[in-house]
């Protein structure tokens, strides 16, 4: 007899353990069991992130990403604070460093206070008072942004889920579901489970997925395009050449930040992450090629769109992974004594991105309920941050 479950959650990152957290807040006495294809919690997305606690800056006002983030923070640090987890709130910089990039720092100045993000504009002293060794004519600093150790919050979320009675099931992947009248039948590694909901958080396999839970092609028109992001951190000596975090002003023609520099809990300062696409769904490396995955997204017309619209910025970013010499260039615009052997490699990190059918990056959070299943199709940064936020939104949400 198959066994049986109010809830069960796919997913061991931090959303996943977050929301089986707020589901047993939400519905005490809920029996709930969470599937981790891997051995462990936080083995891709938030075990691999530069471990920032976002302040809101960059979020469109209104939106999902800009709500949970404020309120993710101030939640995130107190939870650090709770469980003596390792954590600062040391502020960072986002410089300009000529004119042409003023009115984009301005227009980030207007909309941190859209979010009520709390920041101040700085000029060439002021920065130099903050960062020392950063280069910039004028500067937004955001005193609310911090680090975290994430993993450590996902084991701290791994302990409290299984001291309330939560079954976290290791090296299980989920593969199929049927619908019954008055239960769903989970297919779950070699077992097949009775469940009265579902909660997919699966990350970088979140729309497959999404697309085992269901068969009417409801989730066809959104794609998970993996794109790595690669890290170097500078050499230990030349960590005090940033204090804390320094970010460029983002060009809203590209559809990421680009490369900055952030102080790791461990005092070694990260630089990156460029945004190379994947070679296959877990590619960490060159290496890691995967011609099914490829394949996968090579067949999905948004991708195609994306791959039109964005190919010279996709081959800059390429360019710039295996030249170390103009990574470190676009880390001297910020930081100009950094130089190019004091790069040291650093494990790479892979986002979830959400493709849309028409091209378009999935910009905000991305939840999908059908019935009795609710999909997580788009949780990249500030994902980690948000994370407390999202699981109590997923968890009201899950039985509206």
């Amino acid at each position: 007899m198959a066994e049986e479950f109010d809830v069960a959650v796919v997913g061991g990152g931090i959303v996943g353990l977050a929301t089986a957290r707020a589901i047993i807040s939400e519905r005490p006495g809920a029996k709930v069991v969470l599937f981790e294809k891997e051995p462990a919690v936080a083995t891709h997305q938030t075990g691999r992130n530069s471990g920032v606690i976002h302040a809101g800056v960059y979020y469109k006002p209104g939106s999902e990403k800009a709500r949970l983030c404020g309120e993710g923070r101030r939640s995130m640090v107190e939870f650090c604070e709770e469980h003596g987890i390792a954590h600062e709130v040391c502020g960072k910089l986002v410089v300009a460093t000529d004119k042409s990039e003023l009115p984009r720092l301005h227009d980030l100045a207007e909309r941190c206070k859209a979010n009520n993000v709390p920041i101040e504009l700085v000029g060439p002293e002021r920065i130099r008072e903050l960062e020392p060794h950063a280069a910039g004519i004028e500067a937004l600093h955001v005193s609310v942004t911090g680090i975290a150790d994430y993993v450590g919050v996902c084991n701290v979320l791994a302990k409290q889920l299984m001291s309330a009675g939560v079954e976290l099931r290791f090296n299980t992947k989920v593969t199929a579901m049927v619908e019954r009248s008055d239960h769903l039948l989970l297919e779950a590694g070699d077992k097949s489970v009775k469940v009265g909901r579902i909660v997919n958080c699966a990350g970088l396999h979140s729309d497959r997925v999404a697309r085992s839970l269901t068969t009417d092609g409801s989730m066809d028109d959104v794609q998970i395009v993996p794109f790595r992001g690669e890290y170097f951190e500078l050499a230990a000596n030349r960590s005090h050449l940033v204090k804390n975090l320094i970010y460029p002003v983002p060009d809203p023609q590209f559809p990421f930040l680009g490369v900055h520099l952030t102080r790791g809990i461990n005092g070694r300062i990260h630089a990156g992450p460029n945004a190379v696409l994947g070679l296959a769904r877990e590619g960490y490396s060159w290496r890691n090629v995967n011609p099914s995955d490829i394949a996968e997204y090579l067949k999905f017309s948004g991708f195609r769109k994306l791959a039109a619209k964005q190919w010279r910025y996709g081959a800059s970013e390429m360019y710039r992974s295996l030249n170390h010499k103009v990574f470190a260039k676009a880390l001297q615009r910020l930081v100009p004594e950094v130089r190019e052997e004091d790069l040291e490699r650093a494990p790479a990190g892979v986002r979830a991105q959400a493709v849309m059918a028409d091209g378009a990056l999935a910009d905000d959070f991305l939840f999908r309920q059908k019935g009795r299943v609710l999909n997580v199709l788009n949780a990249p940064s500030p994902a980690a941050t948000a994370s407390l936020q999202i699981g109590a939104a997923i968890a009201k949400r899950l039985y509206e």
